[in-house]
């Protein structure tokens, strides 16, 4: 085990960050979080490109351990320290779990975060205008994902299966942007066993004290 305090590189408002920051607090590990925002004028500052090559976050030390991506370093944190584990047990587990978080990064985060909650609740909120074709065009990838996920493991309570893991701290963030939509409103229909997923995962300790509630 290494003896240093794992770093985390990145900001409150991303959902990587939480996702990242919703493990460490499940596995009851300390760390500290060093503010980075890639939005700020000229971008991320030139010692986080030195992290992360792409200039995004979270980036993660511990020791001399540099490491970028949110799913190997939650990978990393579940198997480096001690608390529950964070994956699943059998092969069918670990291969469901990755399908979940690889729907959530290459589908669900455009569409859900930017495409609907930046779109429909972000830019009004600034007096500007969403683009509709956008907004057409995430509504329907959130539904294709809602589909997906709700079909992923059938009358289990979590996202790969009967047991908490790296998939559903992933995905949360990301729902709770999307929860906050107006679209969200008959989306959320369509997944019945997702709504009763994230209203059970917002009842952990990690999830109160790392989430924003959902718009009532």
């Amino acid at each position: 085990m290494i003896n240093a305090t794992p770093i985390v590189y990145g900001a409150r408002y991303s959902v990587y960050v939480q996702a990242l920051q919703l493990c460490l607090e499940e596995k009851s590990v300390a760390y500290r979080l060093e503010d980075v925002d890639v939005f700020a004028p000229g971008g991320p500052p030139p010692e986080h490109r030195r992290r992360h090559p792409f200039g995004r976050i979270p980036a993660f030390a511990h020791g001399s351990l540099m490491l970028y991506e949110t799913a190997p370093i939650c990978r990393y944190v579940d198997e480096a320290f001690d608390g529950p584990p964070l994956q699943p047990v059998t092969a069918t587990g670990r291969a469901r779990m990755g399908q979940a978080i690889a729907i959530g990064d290459q589908y669900a985060y455009a569409a859900m975060v930017w495409g609907l909650f930046v779109e429909t609740v972000e830019r009004p909120a600034r007096g500007e205008a969403p683009d509709p074709a956008r907004v057409a065009a995430a509504v329907r990838t959130a539904s294709t994902c809602l589909q997906a996920l709700e079909a992923l493991a059938p009358g289990e309570p979590w996202i790969a299966g009967s047991t908490l893991s790296l998939a559903d701290f992933h995905l949360a963030p990301m729902f709770a942007l999307f929860l906050k939509t107006p679209a969200a409103r008959v989306l959320a229909a369509e997944a019945p066993r997702l709504g009763s997923w994230f209203e059970r995962f917002c009842a952990r300790p990690s999830a109160q004290a790392i989430l924003a509630p959902p718009a009532s």
